[in-house]
């Protein structure tokens, strides 16, 4: 048994998934497991992994595109470490990111099931990676169920899955990852998981998120009204139906002003609420963005 698994889910990310394993495999902590899990791709992502030559890296192929949590919860079953990092295939690690969360976790009592760290994104537009780094939602928030309300309404930034590093036994309680979702298998997880144990934090940027486009609205639609569905009662219970449902219209809107639907724009932000400030600078972006566009047609 190592110390820590690291799970790669990756889907046709041939140009990103080297670097990913070399700051997975580059770590400071060398009794380390390194799990790829190729989620069917069509590119090169197999012939770039087979040209990594480092015994603690294992590769595992699902034959058909299955998602980004079925890929995890493969890595997860083929994980012996006990503890579990989980590394998206577009992002990447400083070299101290596992060591400095393990000795965490490990001086904290055994309620402190995981550990998160923070993280720097990137962003195509440059003024975008300005705000997005700058004016921020609140972080370095450590704790258990009181967390979970500032995910509900988006008011916590924990930089998602690739900042985690998680107690291997936290991870079979919760059966891992709900194959359900397709996107906000990070938000799906760590709501489960705070319902289990605290969650500490490492206050330096361990973690390099970089921009890998954003989906249609109705994507992002679908998948909001899917994640607020799955806890329905949760949310329910914690009295933020109405709040939620804001917050919802608030992002949505941001979307159709993205892509130019600005009537259908305004009528849900009429409805919305906005979680934190830095989403007014995101709402003004998206204006402009939908106006270029517009005019570029």
């Amino acid at each position: 048994m190592v110390d820590i698994s690291v799970v790669i889910p990756t889907y046709n990310r041939a140009d990103s998934i080297e670097q990913a394993i070399d700051s997975a495999l580059g770590q400071s902590l060398s009794d380390i497991e390194v799990i790829v899990v190729d989620d069917g791709s069509t590119d090169a992502t197999a012939e770039t992994v087979s040209r990594i030559n480092d015994q603690r890296l294992t590769f595992i192929q699902h034959k058909k595109n299955k998602g980004g949590s079925a890929a995890r919860n493969t890595g997860i079953d083929h994980a012996s470490g006990k503890y579990i990092a989980f590394l998206d295939s577009d992002d990447t690690w400083k070299a101290t990111k596992l060591e400095k969360q393990l000795n965490l976790l490990k001086a904290r009592s055994d309620d402190w099931v995981a550990a998160y760290c923070d993280f720097r994104q990137t962003r195509s537009n440059p003024l975008v990676e300005v705000v997005d780094n700058l004016v921020r939602r609140p972080t370095g928030l450590e704790g258990g169920e009181e967390l979970i309300n500032m995910i509900f309404l988006r008011k916590f930034a924990h930089g998602g899955a690739s900042t985690l590093l998680v107690k291997a036994d936290a991870v079979e309680r919760l059966d891992g990852f709900d194959p359900s979702f397709q996107r906000h298998q990070d938000l799906e997880f760590l709501v489960r998981l705070l319902q289990i144990g605290k969650l500490a934090y490492v206050s330096e940027t361990l973690v390099y998120k970089h921009d890998t486009g954003n989906p249609p609205v109705e994507t992002t639609r679908a998948a909001m009204n899917h994640f607020n569905e799955t806890f329905a009662d949760t949310i329910a219970s914690r009295g933020l139906d109405d709040d939620v449902c804001r917050v919802q219209s608030f992002m949505i809107a941001k979307y159709n002003f993205r892509d130019g639907e600005f009537k259908t724009g305004f009528q849900n932000l009429r409805r919305g609420q906005y979680p934190h400030h830095r989403d007014l600078f995101a709402l003004v972006l998206a204006v402009l963005s939908g106006i270029r566009s517009k005019t570029q047609k």
